[in-house]
């Protein structure tokens, strides 16, 4: 274990955070995980040898605590949260104060300064943020994750259909492992990737209906798509008592989707972990059982 190299993980017991301390804890490098609160989740990972620090992303003097005796640290904020640019500037000052050698943020695909989502504008400006810090920082712009397909399990399980509002625009869906990996490999050689900001994609873009058809042979039986319009979408979603953070979010990537913002894919996840990108089959392979 490189005893003389700590890093921090936030959003630990999360998708991609909790797959960066898997691979942190296979490469040797000791691993504080700041955790908003003590569950079996976080449990486990102390088992396993984790130091657990319980703080709130939204407390400056929480973030400050953690970031002590760190190296590197991995800013992981819910997208689906309001409150990410405070967040930021708490983080970035608090790894100012501490001297980090580096910070991964996690970002997304449609940050940009003009983009009608308040959160990917906030994500955007929060790049920023951080770029000022005066410490190295990697930004990740991942786009749509797999992990999609898991929000809407019911009516995939319940009615053999996904109801999407992104009619047929295309991406190739990236696995939350997957970025877990490249979160670890940047975060234990800072300097390699320091300034640079890195999109992310699956290794095959596909429309949804050709997803669908992935998911059909999977499962064994015939999934169906049904392209819902955005404001049927937002509807139904605010009839469930979705909050306007998320609506607002959700209307405007699923309007950015359409118009290609969330296309493409490249070779980055192998070039940093140095191991094929999950495959959409895979992924559904893998959560089989949610859609059952």
């Amino acid at each position: 274990m490189n005893k003389q190299f700590k890093v921090l993980v936030t959003g630990a017991t999360g998708k991609s955070g909790g797959s960066a301390v898997e691979e942190l804890l296979k490469l040797g490098f000791p691993v504080r995980a700041l955790v908003h609160s003590q569950d079996e989740r976080s449990e486990r990972l102390a088992a396993r040898g984790v130091e657990i620090v319980v703080g709130d992303l939204l407390n400056f003097d929480d973030i400050s605590t953690a970031m002590k005796g760190i190296d590197t640290a991995y800013f992981c904020f819910p997208i689906l949260t309001p409150g990410v640019l405070p967040a930021t500037a708490y983080f970035a000052q608090a790894a100012r104060e501490a001297g980090l050698k580096g910070i991964v943020n996690m970002s997304q695909v449609s940050a940009r300064r003009d983009a009608k989502s308040n959160a990917a504008q906030d994500h955007w400006v929060g790049e920023r943020i951080l770029d000022m810090s005066g410490v190295p920082v990697t930004h990740l712009r991942p786009t749509f994750f797999d992990d999609w397909f898991l929000y809407i399990r019911n009516d995939i399980r319940e009615k053999n259909t996904i109801r999407l509002p992104f009619g047929k625009g295309r991406w190739a869906p990236v696995d939350s492992d997957d970025l877990g990996r490249v979160v670890a490999k940047i975060l234990v050689a800072p300097q390699a990737y320091a300034g640079k900001t890195i999109h992310l994609y699956g290794p095959e873009e596909y429309d949804v209906f050709q997803m669908s058809d992935i998911l059909s042979e999977v499962l064994g039986r015939k999934i169906t798509y049904d392209p819902v319009s955005i404001q049927e979408f937002i509807k139904a979603d605010e009839e469930k008592g979705a909050h306007a953070h998320f609506t607002q979010h959700v209307t405007h990537v699923a309007q950015d989707c359409l118009d290609g913002i969330f296309a493409g894919t490249n070779d980055n996840v192998a070039a940093i972990t140095g191991r094929k990108p999950t495959t959409l089959a895979e992924f559904f392979s893998r959560t089989k059982p949610a859609f059952q």
